[in-house]
Formats: C-alpha cells, sequence, structure tokens
C-alpha cells in the first residue's frame, strides 16, 4: 500500500457476518435498514454498485436492478456473498478499494454504500471516487453513522464522554470507526457533485434496554413511523440519505467497463489469469469467481 494512502478497514478472514448479524441481537436494525433502503430506492434499474458489500446482506433487496456489482475489500466476505448469491450472471464480485475504483466513468445507473463510509479515514475521497463512476442523474443512496443523536448528545450534556457531538468534526471513537456529522456529510456530497433529494433519520430506539423490553415488531413499526422527521432534523445514530449525481448528461464507453487502478487506462483486456491492463500492463487476477484488484499479479 502507497505511504500516503489511508488505511483500510480490512474484514478479512472476519466471521462478522455470522458474529454482528446472524448471531447477535440486531433484527431490529436489521428490518429498519431495509425500510428504509425500500423508501429511497427506485423500483428498477439496470447497473447498480454496491460498495462494502460484505457478505451480501443487503444485496437480495436490489430485486429491481438487471445486475448489481457487490464491492468489498475483503475477498473472504464477497466468498460468502458468493456463496449465498450464486454465480448467476446477475452478479458480478469484485474485491478492490474504494480510494482507487476499478471501474470506469459514468457506468453505473446508481449507488449504494451502507455502514461502510464509517471506516473511511478519508470519507471525501471514497464518495469521490463513487461519483466518478456514477451517469450524471443516477442516483447514490448512503447510509452513515451520526455523531449528534440523542444518546451522545444527553452523554455529552451529563459528562459521560469527552467529545461534543456537535462539533463538526469527525470522531474516532474505536480505530477506524468513524462516526460523522451530519452537515459535515451533506457538505461533502455536496462538493463531490451530488444533490441531496431525501434524508432519513433510522435506529431511533437502538438501545439494548428497548431492544430486550419491548418486541421487535413494535420497535420496527414506530421506527418506520419516525424516519420521515429525517428532512427536518437528524438526531437518530443512523441516517440514510438519497442523492443524486450532478452534471450534464453524458455516458461512460459502452465497450470499457474497468479501469486499471494502477495506472487509471480503460484500456483492459481478459487473459487466463484474469485481466491486463495494455498500457501499464498490471495483471488483475479473477479467481473463485472474484475480480480481485487489491494487489496485481505482476507489474
Amino acid at each position: 500500500m502507497q505511504k500516503d494512502h489511508p488505511p483500510v478497514c480490512d474484514y478479512e478472514g472476519s466471521d462478522y457476518q455470522i458474529r454482528f448479524w446472524e448471531n447477535a441481537d440486531r433484527a431490529y436494525e436489521d428490518r429498519v435498514e431495509a425500510i428504509a433502503l425500500k423508501r429511497l430506492l427506485p423500483a428498477e434499474g439496470n447497473l447498480l454498485l454496491e460498495v462494502g458489500a460484505g457478505a451480501g446482506r443487503n444485496t437480495t433487496r436490489y430485486a429491481g436492478f438487471t445486475k448489481i456489482v457487490l464491492l468489498d475489500y475483503s475477498f473472504s466476505q464477497l466468498k460468502q456473498a458468493r456463496d449465498r448469491l450464486g454465480d448467476s450472471p446477475r452478479y458480478c464480485y469484485v474485491a478492490g478499494d474504494v480510494y482507487h475504483l476499478p471501474f470506469a466513468a459514468f457506468i453505473f445507473d446508481g449507488a449504494t454504500m451502507i455502514r461502510t463510509l464509517h471506516h473511511m479515514a478519508d470519507p471525501l475521497a471514497s464518495l469521490q471516487q463513487i461519483r466518478n463512476t456514477l451517469k450524471p442523474g443516477s442516483f447514490f443512496i448512503l447510509e452513515y453513522a451520526n455523531k449528534r443523536n440523542l444518546k451522545a448528545i444527553a452523554r455529552w450534556l451529563f459528562r459521560h464522554q469527552p467529545w461534543n457531538p456537535f462539533d463538526p468534526e469527525s470522531i474516532e471513537f474505536a480505530e477506524l470507526n468513524f462516526d460523522f456529522h451530519p452537515r459535515t456529510v451533506r457538505r461533502w456530497l455536496e462538493k463531490v457533485g451530488f444533490i441531496l433529494e431525501r434524508q432519513l433519520s433510522v435506529s431511533h430506539f437502538r438501545l439494548p434496554f428497548l431492544k430486550r423490553l419491548v418486541p421487535v415488531n413494535l420497535l420496527v413499526t414506530l421506527d418506520s413511523l419516525v424516519q420521515w422527521t429525517g428532512a427536518y432534523w437528524q438526531l437518530s445514530p443512523s441516517v440514510f440519505v438519497r442523492c443524486k449525481a450532478a452534471g450534464d448528461d453524458m455516458e461512460g464507453s459502452k465497450e470499457r467497463f474497468w479501469k486499471c487502478p494502477a495506472c487509471d487506462s480503460i484500456d483492459l483486456e481478459s487473459i487466463e489469469e484474469g485481466l491486463q491492463c495494455s498500457t501499464c500492463k498490471t495483471k488483475w487476477a479473477f479467481r473463485e469467481g472474484i475480480f480481485d484488484f487489491r494487489k496485481p499479479l505482476q507489474r
């Protein structure tokens, strides 16, 4: 990795999907996020980029899309996604770095980034990379961890935490785990070329004692009734936004899909091992049904 490259949160070899979702008490979080996603997602579309797809928890929720590209830095997480979803031509599995996306410009009709931005040491750079791959007028759905939530505000007022939730600066509460101020995220989105269309506040009742005492169906119903408040204020731990990519009408090359992360050339050709850049001769692997752009085979 380059010296000036932001550090990457790598889930390689992690049991995250099983430990954090399947064997943990997070049915409430999963269901309210599904509701928010459904409210923001177009009913149908062509080519969708899922950034931070992990083991494919959300992928089946994009049922209206013709083709979905699952991008994650962890090869092992993508293997779990492939085991779950299969080798349908509808899915393309890509292990890659969000700071150097291996896709040509203006090719995607939409993108999502759920529970991923909070691992970005340089969130502005990651958002710029995503914007570069999107056609003008396409949508982008982003979820981020909100530092200005009611629990953080109460803890700060009662001096149970040192950092101010109203401060616009991001807070790294654990290594490569960040909370962001809503105003700061909106500023980033505008800076890279997105137009904010809608905001939803999500997971209002993400408190252990509430999840123990209140039936999950009731919590989900209550949360779904108040998600609209995100249009006016954002006080929940999770915020979903839908944006539109600004700019004049343009499309990427219909013949070119990939971009070489080493030199930014879009002149890649298929070889036995995977792909090779015709410009810098770098080779990228295709193995176990996954394109691997993290480290080249040969340069």
